[in-house]
């Protein structure tokens, strides 16, 4: 059978499975939950090996980053799902009267993921423990090009979880060509925009709801802070929040810095200081720091620093290591901001800084960019809190830290305009992979029937007034409309 045939006969079976309505028992969404805590728990060491494989993460990285995500999402879904699960009450007016009504929420059905190279594990895992509490059949579509995780998961999953209803399917652009020609009921997306553009159109000829997750170029914006220890640990959380997610191969990693031009060199030798202390006077050597994926993506780094007015701008780091694909920690100021490095999500250890006369102003420089996942803000002015909540847009604003919400499962999770939209983590995760059914219960009591004529001056009132009095159950009763279709 080739690639086409098979694709649509395991969304067949998934199917037929999921019409056994084996998937929307509590003890089913339990089951699972608990088995893939511990696919994560008994194979924490193949996954830290696959990891390494693919990005050369290190054990400390690939727990904080990925292991200890997924395990703390499937045990918040474990012990909350089935007061997710529960019929919500809603209120009924007091004229639909005898009525209630509630909110129950139901699994899409046959759902499809695709997730992301740079973090393989959680961004797997993560969306399947929202659409398995849902109660829905998963189609999981793991990135080719981090492959020692995409065996990981192709090989241990079924082991775990319900083979019958969760799938993973391997292989590259041919296989998501052959997936996309499918008929789902939610596709659940990681990546890039361009991608997602054709993940999309796919999507649009059979009305497919989708979510993507997508990113940008993430601003951070350091304001003054007179207090040198607060100073110092806002630096530290900007390194942290640089060069800390997969060498900066990350959509919430922060992609440039707004500073006032007085305080530039100040926190320029503060970064390198925090740098080395991090990360060693040698970082390729520390072995920390995770490489770049490919070669394919280690070349479109390098180009980016081979605009000579780009280069000139480097104040710190710039090496390359080509055979091991690594790139060290970089600092460049001012870099011409038509440049590619300014234009582009950088998605790599290249930090611009761009410097202002008043941080004020990077509200309108960030505005003047396409909407980003997320904007960092150091700051203890309330009134220029104030001001980037209500003047600019973005899936997240993180006060004071960096990418602290990407583990907050109270929080959604999402963009807004070209980084993405949808959302999910914690129940978001549950309501992304949900329908929400408006049921409502009425009693069949005797209506009165009008003596007058239907379309009469009163009754044409009486309607003008139960609109604006939001009257339904007097307008459908009182008035006999049913009647009068």
């Amino acid at each position: 059978m080739d690639i086409g045939g098979e694709v649509e006969e395991t969304v067949r079976e998934l199917r037929q499975y999921f019409k056994t309505g084996k998937t929307k028992s509590v003890t089913w969404r339990k089951n699972q939950l608990t088995a893939l805590l511990d696919l994560v728990h008994e194979n924490e060491d193949a996954i830290f090996k696959a990891l390494h494989q693919d990005l050369g993460k290190h054990p400390v990285e690939a727990y904080r980053d990925e292991v200890g995500g997924v395990e703390k999402s499937a045990s918040n879904a474990l012990s909350c799902v089935e007061k997710w699960m529960a019929p919500k009450k809603s209120d009924i007016p007091f004229l639909f009267f005898p009525a209630k009504g509630e909110v129950l929420s139901e699994p899409l059905g046959v759902v499809l993921i695709f997730s992301s190279w740079n973090f393989p594990i959680i961004l797997t895992l993560d969306p399947i423990i929202g659409a398995i509490s849902a109660g829905n059949v998963v189609v999981i579509k793991p990135s080719e090009q981090s492959p020692a995780s995409s065996s990981f998961l192709a090989t241990t999953i079924p082991r775990y979880l319900d083979s019958n209803a969760i799938k993973v399917i391997e292989g590259g652009p041919d296989v998501c060509e052959q997936l996309l020609l499918q008929k789902w009921d939610k596709i659940f997306f990681t990546g890039s925009p361009r991608v997602a553009s054709v993940v999309m159109s796919a999507a649009a000829k059979n009305l497919t709801p989708v979510t993507l997750e997508l990113g940008g170029k993430c601003p951070a914006i350091l304001d003054s802070l007179p207090n040198p220890l607060e100073f110092k640990l806002a630096v530290k959380r900007i390194v942290g929040g640089k060069w800390g997610p997969c060498s900066g191969q990350a959509c919430i990693a922060i992609d440039y810095l707004l500073v006032e031009k007085k305080f530039s060199y100040a926190l320029i030798e503060l970064l390198k200081k925090i740098i080395r202390r991090f990360y060693g006077e040698n970082p390729v050597e520390s072995k920390v720091i995770s490489r770049i994926l490919n070669k394919q993506h280690f070349e479109r780094l390098c180009n980016l620093l081979k605009d000579p007015l780009v280069a000139a701008s480097i104040v710190h780091g710039g090496s390359v290591d080509e055979e091991n694909l690594f790139i060290e920690p970089t600092i460049l100021l001012d870099p011409p901001l038509d440049s590619q490095i300014m234009s582009e999500e950088i998605f790599g250890p290249l930090l611009p800084i761009i410097t202002m006369d008043k941080i004020q102003e990077s509200i309108e420089f960030i505005n003047a960019k396409p909407k980003p996942l997320a904007i960092y803000a150091f700051t203890k002015d309330e009134t220029f809190k104030r001001n980037i909540l209500s003047e600019t847009s973005s899936g997240s604003v993180v006060f004071n830290d960096t990418m602290v919400q990407f583990l907050c499962d109270t929080l959604p999770f999402g963009g807004v305009g070209q980084s993405g939209f949808g959302r999910y983590h914690g129940k978001y995760s549950f309501d992304t992979f949900s329908h929400e059914k408006a049921v409502m219960h009425r009693k069949l009591f005797l209506e009165i029937e009008p003596r007058y004529p239907p379309w009469s001056k009163f009754k044409l009132e009486f309607i003008r007034l139960a609109y604006r009095l939001n009257y339904f159950g007097l307008l459908l009763h009182m008035l006999g409309l049913k009647r009068y279709k």
